[in-house]
């Protein structure tokens, strides 16, 4: 499969690098934590024989510099830019977005600020601890994982992460799949950026509902399988479709957190079948699944 095509867009306080591939509707894919547009690289060439791909570097991490000093990131501001992608890579049409974690938060502000620029918005699992019924826990977890990071640097912080969430340490080293290993450097380098600006700031964001309501017919609230356990990440995602009127059913994709990097193949063919149209859905207890 060919490359993408890479530019830059400048925004107010910070230049973006983004991609693009294939043809089509835009399909805008929003990277979430301490990923970049690379994220998505083992899912794009399936995805880009249907639509116009686009996948960016958030501002602040990776290829997209700021045009000042580092600050605690706002998810209006990152939503922002996501529409200024949209303005000038579809200006005439509305385009699909997916967004996962972090990036799900902007997906949701996204269509809460612009639903007419939006044909159907794919959050999978974000942290919007806030709107669970008791978020206190997951509140004091996030800001135990940054003071760990101000004391003790990355890798504690993260341990502490995974153990909040339930993960098991593991002796062996995490395998990334070819197509993102080029990611991984970029990616560790921006933690430091992740867990001092974006992680406590986003998952304190409260979701505009008043908004989301008139819009829910184009969302598709989704998590992994695997992450049925923990709360603050499938939690969030199940509580906002009840309060959007949708069941509290979510879309069920392969893996956990980060499924679209452990099985690119099946996630992006989960996705396929939920913006084209699924052949077969069937209702589950804890959601609605796409075999």
């Amino acid at each position: 499969m060919p490359k993408p095509t890479t530019d830059a867009l400048e925004v107010p306080g910070a230049t973006l690098h983004y991609e693009t591939r294939g043809s089509g509707p835009v399909l805008l894919l929003i990277p979430g934590g301490a990923a970049d547009a690379g994220l998505y690289e083992g899912m794009a060439p399936d995805l880009a024989a249907h639509y116009t791909v686009v996948s960016y570097d958030p501002r602040g991490l990776s290829r997209s510099p700021l045009d000042g000093p580092l600050t605690d990131q706002r998810v209006d501001v990152w939503s922002d830019d996501a529409h200024r992608l949209l303005e000038l890579l579809s200006p005439h049409e509305s385009a699909y977005v997916l967004g996962c974690s972090s990036g799900a938060v902007v997906a949701l502000d996204l269509l809460a600020r612009h639903p007419e620029r939006l044909r159907r918005v794919v959050a999978h699992e974000p942290p919007l601890i806030e709107a669970l019924e008791d978020p206190a826990p997951h509140r004091r977890l996030f800001a135990e994982v940054r003071e760990t990071f101000r004391r003790d640097g990355v890798g504690p912080a993260m341990a502490r992460f995974n153990e909040g969430l339930g993960g098991q340490p593991s002796d062996r080293p995490t395998e990334l799949p070819p197509e993102i290993q080029e990611m991984a450097a970029r990616m560790h380098a921006n933690l430091p950026v992740f867990l001092e600006h974006v992680l406590c700031p986003f998952t304190a964001t409260v979701p505009d509902l008043a908004a989301l309501r008139p819009a829910a017919d184009r969302l598709i609230l989704a998590a992994g399988r695997e992450s049925r356990e923990q709360e603050p990440l499938y939690g969030p995602a199940r509580r906002l479709a009840q309060l959007l009127g949708l069941g509290g059913e979510v879309v069920e994709f392969p893996g956990g957190h980060v499924g679209a990097t452990e099985h690119p193949k099946e996630f992006a063919k989960q996705l396929l079948a939920l913006l084209l149209g699924p052949a077969d859905v069937s209702l589950r207890p804890h959601s609605t699944e796409l075999r």
